[in-house]
């Protein structure tokens, strides 16, 4: 073994394995989210109401845009934990090295693009005049982080392909650490508004995946690069982009349905929008564990089908989804009744309309919470298998329900902006229904062997 985070989970318990392997995912992934929440309570409390919702208008955008360039991490992660499940380091070392390539080229392309079109993209999604200036200048500003966010997410697929998910914990925690501390310090000190809380984010981002690539390079030997190894090898290149790109698009058509879910949000008002802000960070939260336990299946799936064992993928999807069953059964009474008291942290007791919105608005999603889990699980073990064709009619679904259901369940008087919330839920219900037949159909198992 090249370290001993270092993990072969094609022996052993399946269950094991995945829980061993989701919990340093699940602690950073909260770090992680944890920052993106102490941004919006600095920005609630100490900037203003309408400061929050500039900084939430950009949550879908910058989904967008990071998913763009770092959702390739997705493809060269499978590629990687297959390689590695074959037991073939030659190939796994060809794959770090390329990913080089992948990962730089999209960022710059994406990060231009940002920068240059911040402007006419969120005057187009109809963000209130209240805060456009604030929306401009926040995205403007994490756009310019994107390298670090690609990079980061691009060394730690690799890592978690070769079974090491405790590793990218301890940067992400070392990152969310400086961020809380520049949030405040830029806010507070420097009085720098929108602005200070969007540089603090890229420059945690940034210290991140640096020290993540410093550590691959000195502790695990698969990253220590020779020469030839750094030759461009055009066919790799492009299996991480047959692999990555679905991925990357499937999350980028997810955002553009948040995009255009966010354009119905800001016609209803300042007030709806900091509602919806509040309850899509909290959402972000719930969802951790999900996605951590997807990204654990990820490379799960990717090691046991490189090593031919289709068997252990189909028990490690069994498992998982009686996880998440749990876990789903424990959040609601949770969100059903103490909704109030959760979304009052973000913002002062002044604001009451927002926070009663935003309670109401909880006891509408939470109900779909297991629906929301059954998205994540199918399409980790798809994407593991190399299946990540299907993640392109997973974004769709996403978009079609999202645009559909917001335009007319918002147009129902008795409903009004309260079918922005169901139709939230609805997405969840109808995209993790085309999720587990996509699983059921059994395609995956051929998809593994194109490889």
């Amino acid at each position: 073994m090249a370290n001993k985070n270092v993990t072969d989970m094609t022996v052993g318990n399946p269950a094991r394995h995945i829980l061993k392997f989701t919990l340093p995912l699940l602690i950073g992934n909260l770090f992680q989210q944890l920052y993106n929440m102490v941004d919006s309570i600095v920005v609630g409390r100490y900037v203003s109401a309408h400061a929050l919702a500039a900084v939430g208008a950009c949550g879908s955008l910058n989904f967008l845009f990071f998913s763009l360039s770092s959702g390739l991490s997705v493809g060269i992660g499978v590629i990687a934990a297959q390689y590695f499940g074959a037991g073939d380091e030659k190939q796994l070392k060809k794959t770090i090295a390329n990913s080089i390539y992948v990962l730089a080229s999209a960022a710059l392309v994406v990060t231009l693009i940002g920068i240059i079109f911040a402007s006419p993209i969120l005057h187009l999604l109809q963000t209130p005049d209240e805060y456009v200036a604030d929306s401009i200048a926040y995205f403007r500003v994490t756009c310019a982080g994107i390298i670090g966010v690609a990079f980061y997410n691009g060394v730690a697929a690799l890592l978690r392909a070769v079974g090491d998910s405790k590793t990218p914990l301890y940067f992400l925690i070392l990152s969310s650490i400086v961020n809380v501390v520049l949030d405040l310090v830029f806010v507070l000190a420097f009085d720098m508004g929108v602005v200070g809380v969007g540089l603090a984010t890229i420059i945690a981002q940034a210290i991140a995946a640096i020290a993540a690539m410093i550590y691959a390079y000195k502790k695990v030997s698969y990253f220590r690069l020779r020469r030839k190894d750094l030759r461009p090898d055009m066919l790799m290149i492009r299996d991480s982009f047959r692999l990555g790109a679905p991925v990357a698009m499937q999350n980028s058509m997810i955002a553009v349905s948040c995009i255009s879910l966010q354009a119905v949000v800001n016609g209803f008002g300042p007030d709806v929008a900091s509602s919806y802000t509040i309850t899509n960070r909290i959402e972000q939260l719930v969802q951790q564990p999900y996605g951590s336990l997807g990204m654990a299946l990820t490379s799960y799936s990717g090691q046991n089908i490189g090593a031919k064992k289709q068997e252990r993928v189909v028990e490690g999807f069994r498992k998982a989804t009686l996880i998440v069953l749990a876990f789903s059964i424990f959040m609601l009474p949770l969100f059903f009744f103490l909704g109030k008291y959760i979304c009052g942290i973000f913002v002062k007791n002044e604001a009451a309309s927002v926070i009663d919105l935003g309670a109401k608005a909880l006891r509408i999603t939470s109900p779909f919470y297991f629906a929301l889990g059954m998205i994540y699980v199918p399409r980790a073990v798809l994407n593991g298998c190399g299946d990540t064709g299907f993640a392109m009619i997973n974004g769709l679904t996403e978009v079609v329900c999202r645009i559909v259901f917001a335009n007319i369940l918002t147009r129902i008087p008795v409903l009004g902006y309260w079918g922005i919330w169901i139709t939230t839920g609805l997405t969840w219900g109808f995209t993790a229904l085309v999720c587990v037949l996509r699983y059921r159909g059994g395609k995956w198992r051929y998809k593994a062997l194109e490889h």
